[in-house]
């Protein structure tokens, strides 16, 4: 299987709100992407929500170029250039991240400012059951993304050329303030949960230790996987990504654990032990001896504070949607999810 083909649900012909001027990117690649000769042939992949995804194929290579949809945007979101510059520092610094061919900010070449890099070839995994796989397979793959978050984690992001991707320290205030606004602003109906956890969240965030680079939406469809081998080759889908405290990103991956299966194919209740999934103590334990931590305390603020974050970019996309420009049917359908979850947020914070 390869990258985003059969994987991110497979390619489809570009819609009609996404289409651009060929000519004119082949003539930017020509230019700004070493080793490029045409003709190109360009699809649409079907997932990310966010920013459109493309796949571009030349009878000697395979690119991806990822750019800002078309249309009215909520402040600071879709800034492909971030995600461009993070991927580039990291996969300089070893870590596993797509090469990346070129960034043009210039709206007059396809319309909105785009980026290239690689098409990684490798396995992505939909399911985070991992249905196909043996049980020791399965314990190797979340090893390994448990491995790779913590070399993310402990990457120098001063020394990587990140000292101002964001602000350090205050991680958790001036995050919720942000997804607070950015909620607001894409609001639809008033839910009594999330106004709840908008005043709960900043009077109980606890003092933030350490800063990284936080990638923001760690879990594993956004990681390629070695065709074979348990080894994460590529790390997709930096849109989110900031400096911030690692915790938040860990403890977001964690919600798998927490989460039940109908609201996002979580692990609640599952027999982890006989599928070969670390249970949530085992994928813990594992993270902090990679990053020299004693424990994780106050988990539930973490979870509660990444379920109100997650419904936030749901209503965003939700709200997206009702404008007739985010890059996916199924954003639509994310509308009735919001309220449940910021429930469930909430019922978390009660408990803290």
């Amino acid at each position: 299987m390869s990258q985003l083909d059969d994987t991110y649900t497979g390619t489809k012909p570009v819609a009609d709100a996404l289409k651009f001027d060929q000519a004119a990117l082949e003539r930017w690649m020509a230019e700004h992407v070493e080793g490029f000769a045409g003709p190109l042939t360009i699809e649409q992949f079907k997932g990310g929500q966010s920013n459109p995804t493309y796949k571009l194929e030349t009878p000697k290579a395979r690119y991806v170029l990822r750019r800002k949809p078309p249309g009215k945007l909520l402040p600071s979101a879709h800034a492909v250039d971030r995600e461009y510059r993070v991927m580039k520092a990291l996969g300089e610094q070893g870590f596993p991240a797509p090469h990346m061919f070129g960034l043009c900010e210039d709206d007059s070449v396809i319309g909105t400012a785009f980026y290239i890099m690689d098409f990684v070839e490798g396995r992505i995994f939909w399911d985070p059951y991992l249905p196909d796989l043996k049980p020791e397979d399965r314990a190797a793959i979340y090893d390994a993304s448990n491995a790779t978050l913590a070399h993310l984690h402990s990457i120098d992001h001063e020394a990587a050329g990140l000292g101002d991707y964001g602000k350090p320290g205050n991680y958790f205030e001036r995050s919720i303030g942000r997804w607070s606004k950015q909620y607001k602003a894409a609001e639809t109906q008033t839910i009594a949960a999330m106004d709840k956890l908008i005043e709960w969240l900043p009077e109980h965030a606890p003092a933030q230790e350490r800063t990284s680079v936080v990638h923001g939406d760690y879990r594993l469809d956004n990681m390629i996987f070695h065709p074979t081998e348990p080894k994460v080759i590529a790390v997709l889908d930096w849109e989110l990504s900031t400096l911030g405290d690692p915790l938040a990103d860990f403890t977001y991956q964690l919600m798998q654990w927490r989460t039940p299966k109908d609201m996002r194919n979580g692990f609640l209740g599952a027999d982890l032990k006989a599928m070969g999934i670390p249970t949530e103590d085992e994928y813990v334990k594992a993270y902090c001896e990679r990053t020299g931590r004693d424990g994780i305390p106050k988990l539930d603020f973490y979870f509660a504070y990444n379920i109100f974050r997650l419904t936030s970019i749901v209503q965003g996309v939700y709200a997206r949607s009702l404008q007739g420009n985010a890059s996916n049917e199924k954003a639509k359908e994310m509308g009735a999810l919001v309220q449940p979850m910021a429930e469930y947020a909430w019922s978390i914070a009660e408990g803290a």
